[in-house]
């Protein structure tokens, strides 16, 4: 289980590293998609946006939808949700440090006075 989390965190940390991708998962919180309509704010081609949409759809952050011709795309954050879950351990880790070294300025400040 480990080994399956740990491989699940690193595609969707990879998909998540490019600004690109990012900002067509973020176009996707409010709607469903075409490619061209992901495509259209961006200054690179359709073919660039596939292959952006591919990362992503491999990471399990969106999924396809095919009617006829069209394929529509819709967000699936489950993926981010681990992560965020993976980020807050941490989170909760570097905050009881910044506690403890609070405490320990605060003894050392009181020796001193």
């Amino acid at each position: 289980m480990v080994k399956y989390y740990t491989d699940t965190l690193d595609v969707t940390f990879m998909a998540l590293a490019d600004p690109t991708r990012r900002a067509i998962l973020m176009r996707l919180t409010d709607n469903e998609h075409t490619v061209s309509e992901l495509a259209h704010p961006f200054d690179i081609s359709l073919p660039a946006v596939s292959k952006h949409l591919r990362v992503l759809e491999n990471a399990g952050l969106i999924l396809r939808e095919k009617q006829g011709r069209v394929h529509r795309f819709h967000l699936d954050a489950g993926p981010m949700k681990d992560a965020a879950s993976w980020i807050e351990k941490y989170r909760i880790f570097w905050e009881k440090q910044f506690d403890s070294l609070e405490q320990y300025l605060e003894k050392t400040k009181k020796k001193e006075e």
